[in-house]
């Protein structure tokens, strides 16, 4: 797509840059580039601002997004440096919904931190390729193009779906594409490089499912789980022993939405470290034959995990899971 300027892009050193917005976090980076250069939480801190400048005071910029005026006397807090400070009155916000953005203040606000401290290059220097979910509604698109042809002074812009990246991206211009994100699962398939939105079906399994199974899981073995930001130091011990830890003395008035973020987090990172899928049907003796993985969590205990990872992966290929339970995209 071109700009205002009418110049047409259709070469690979243009500077160009690609957003992967997802309900976990934000890819961007330079087309050119293999790796994205930053890989952003989705959430964003909002709290209130300590200091309300004058409307002719400069203020510094960190990583923390200076909207604070008298106008909405509200700081943002962005990205794993300053979101996971503990904060007083900090409430964390995501700008994601149904693997659509929904919060369009907020995500201007990540759209800021991208290009200042991520870029850290004028936005009318650089054509922007946005990916999206094969059901995202034509207002959203709308919304898309005119935030970044209006404010951000975008040269170029386009939107693909992420099923026709993903295909492309394995060399296939006709694939079934199986997304499990954060917040879905869907099957979508790819034709000549065109998504058949019409025959895509998404599930409401993903990864916070099985972050929310671990839960479980860990509950019925009797572990806790606490936070990292909790604990100050721990002693080592022997596995399976109880844990011998001192507790950090946190500020008054942390919010239950950033404590929940912060206890998901841990949550994840056992997810990512003990569960696999099992590579056949689910048999308890065939898993048990395989090496279990062992696992420290943040108070010091830590032990082996064995069947049970593979059961926790499980939930994902549930055959009970009918029509009813599948939305047709």
């Amino acid at each position: 797509m071109s700009g205002p300027n009418g110049m047409l892009y259709g070469g690979d050193e243009i500077g160009a840059l690609v957003f992967d917005p997802g309900h976990h976090s934000l890819r961007v980076g330079y087309a050119q580039e293999d790796t994205p250069k930053a890989d952003i939480p989705a959430v964003i801190g909002v709290g209130p601002a300590t200091h309300i400048p004058d409307a002719e005071e400069k203020v510094p910029d960190g990583n923390v997004t200076q909207s604070a005026t008298k106008k909405d006397e509200l700081r943002y807090y962005i990205d794993v440096t300053e979101l996971h400070v503990p904060r007083p009155n900090m409430e964390v916000q995501t700008y994601m919904k149904d693997g659509q953005i929904d919060n369009w203040d907020l995500f201007e606000k990540m759209l800021d931190y991208c290009y200042s401290k991520v870029i850290r290059s004028p936005s009318e220097h650089h054509p922007a390729l946005f990916t999206e979910a094969v059901w995202t509604t034509r207002p959203a698109r709308e919304k898309l193009a005119e935030l970044l042809f209006e404010k951000y002074q975008a040269p170029a812009f386009f939107l693909v779906k992420n099923a026709v990246l993903a295909a492309f991206a394995n060399g296939k211009s006709t694939a079934l594409v199986v997304d499990a994100g954060a917040s879905q699962t869907s099957a979508i398939p790819v034709i000549d490089g065109y998504a058949l939105t019409s025959a895509a079906a998404r599930s409401p399994l993903g990864g916070d499912h099985l972050a929310s199974q671990a839960k479980l899981l860990l509950a019925n073995m009797h572990i806790h789980m606490l936070p990292l930001y909790s604990i100050q130091s721990k002693e080592v011990i022997r596995e399976r022993e109880r844990a011998r830890y001192t507790p950090r003395v946190l500020p008054a008035g942390l919010t239950s939405s950033w404590q929940q973020y912060m206890l998901k987090r841990q949550y994840e990172d056992f997810v990512h470290t003990v569960a696999q899928v099992s590579e056949m049907v689910y048999d308890e003796r065939t898993a048990a034959s395989v090496p279990g993985v062992h696992y420290e969590f943040p108070g010091g205990y830590h032990q082996d995990f064995g069947p049970e990872r593979f059961k926790l992966t499980e939930c994902l290929f549930e055959q009970t899971l009918g029509a009813p339970h599948l939305g047709m995209c």
